[in-house]
């Protein structure tokens, strides 16, 4: 069963569950900051007797394109535990973010892994290939080691994804 449930409205034990289940799956690689990311938007949770066995959320960011700002529906936190992968829960996990997406937000995007790439190409994201930034406290400052790991959900605005991309400023990794 999936629940979709913004954070403010998800009981604190589904939280902690997400909290666990992606520790688990980031192998002890998951920040303060990651888990900051993924809060303050819409969860998608899967359920399977009780347990939670994938989980990904979706958070408001600003991009900047083309010299427009464009409001971006930001993809994180997306896992699926080890035992229940290839059973299509990353799949619903993403069909669930991508519908509010689509409803709320000029596009998507996201960061990923190596690991994760087959699934956001197979969903229909692009990836990035034009010039990546940040928005930071000093003055625009290029992430090219970003590279290659962004992905956009294209919306109705056009986009060029060989011009140049800017997120906005936020602590830890800032794509």
């Amino acid at each position: 069963m999936i629940e979709l449930v913004h954070t403010a409205a998800a009981a604190p034990e589904a939280l902690a569950a997400a909290y666990r289940l992606l520790e688990e799956v980031f192998e002890g690689d998951l920040t303060a900051d990651d888990w900051e990311h993924a809060l303050g938007g819409l969860h998608a949770f899967v359920w399977e007797s009780g347990d939670l066995v994938a989980h990904g959320s979706v958070v408001q960011r600003r991009l900047i394109h083309n010299g427009r700002a464009l409001r971006c529906g930001y993809v994180e936190g997306v896992g699926v535990r080890a035992d229940a992968r290839r059973r299509g829960h990353g799949t619903a996990v993403m069909a669930a973010l991508e519908q509010a997406i689509r409803a709320a937000y000029d596009l998507g995007a996201l960061g990923t892994s190596d690991e994760g790439e087959p699934l956001y190409r197979s969903r229909g994201w692009q990836r990035w290939t034009g010039p990546l930034s940040a928005l930071t406290p000093d003055g625009i400052r290029p992430t090219p080691e970003e590279q290659g790991a962004v992905y956009v959900l294209p919306g109705v605005i056009p986009l060029d994804i060989t011009a140049e991309l800017t997120c906005d400023w936020r602590t830890g990794d800032l794509w």
